[in-house]
């Protein structure tokens, strides 16, 4: 087996690897806190719900669906694709977006032919050139999702006021779009066209919840649901969703800067390995070679590769503070 070959098998066990950690983090990643939240707005099902479907009769149905649950998780997490575009506010198909990556893939790897470097690199350019439109993409969404949070309680506030004045809830959610910038004012926009065609307006938030998944979002949408199920004063609950919203700011603040100096040595220690091997194969090519051309400098590389992503993982799981 050729070289190249034994570096895009060890390529895609690695992306394998990767993907499986991915799906393996999304689903753990759930708080139970937003799973109340999620039963309350009509996200999800409650256990007691599924205990009475069984009861019902529907046990084979059941059955038959957690066969295939593996199946269509995966499907959902390929088709969510272009939610996670929407809320970066990317206006790109999921397609287009695939062919793009391929392309800057393809490009990486012409690069490494063309720079001459050895076969075994030919993979790995076309998977640093590659991951570049994830990045993007990444970034985008993380900055518009971050700015919509930072706007979230000036429009609890602004709704608040505009319930005590007399409005409807429909057109205090008008207010924000006239009167709030972009990116809040589009997504209330969205849910106020979409009550304006019929669609009530707790499930028109509950829409604007999957397209702009946040804790505090969640808390708005589950009052405004327990308000049209048992009314009450949905003015008095906005405000104190705003006050927890601005002291939870506090508080993430604080934390933010009690571990900088731990997110910055996970920076450091993930690009290390890679800023040294480059700079080892400028000064002595032949020495570094010997990682793709003997048998235990492959396996070096392949447990180097896991070893970066787990300790990646640890690293954002120490850091990265919940509150």
């Amino acid at each position: 087996m050729s070289v190249a070959l034994i570096s895009i098998a060890a390529f895609a066990f690695v992306a394998t690897l990767v993907a499986g950690l991915y799906f393996v983090k999304s689903d753990l990643g759930s708080t139970s806190e937003e799973d109340r939240l999620e039963v309350l707005t009509g996200r999800r099902r409650n256990d007691s719900e599924g205990e009475a479907l069984i009861k019902g009769g529907d046990l084979l149905k059941e059955t038959a669906s957690s066969a295939s649950s593996l199946i269509g998780q995966i499907g959902r997490k390929l088709t969510g694709l272009g939610t996670y575009l929407e809320q970066g506010g990317i206006k790109i198909s999921p397609d287009r977006f695939l062919l793009i990556v391929l392309g800057f893939m393809g490009l990486g790897a012409v690069a490494g032919w063309a720079t001459r470097l050895p076969a075994p690199m030919y993979p790995v350019c076309g998977l640093m050139v590659g991951s570049m439109p994830w990045l993007w993409a990444w970034w985008k969404r993380r900055s518009r999702v971050n700015r919509f949070a930072a706007q979230l309680p000036d429009a609890m506030g602004l709704i608040a006021r505009a319930l005590r004045s007399g409005h409807s809830l429909a057109s205090a959610i008008n207010v924000i779009v006239d009167e709030m910038p972009s990116p809040i004012s589009v997504e209330f926009g969205m849910a106020y066209e979409e009550q304006n065609l019929g669609v009530p307006v707790d499930k028109a938030l509950r829409s604007m919840l999957k397209r702009m998944p946040n804790l505090d979002l969640k808390f708005f949408v589950t009052a405004v649901a327990i308000q049209k199920q048992s009314g009450g004063d949905l003015a008095e609950i906005l405000d104190k969703i705003s006050y927890v919203i601005r002291e939870r700011f506090k508080i993430l603040g604080t934390v933010a800067a009690l571990t900088a100096e731990g997110r910055l040595s996970g920076i450091v220690l993930m690009a290390l390995p890679l800023a040294l091997f480059i700079a080892v194969y400028f000064l002595n090519p032949e020495y570094v070679m010997l990682l793709f051309t003997t048998e235990e400098g492959r396996k070096m590389v392949i447990v180097a590769i896991v070893m970066q992503v787990i300790g990646a993982f640890v690293i954002k799981k120490i850091v990265n503070i919940k509150v």
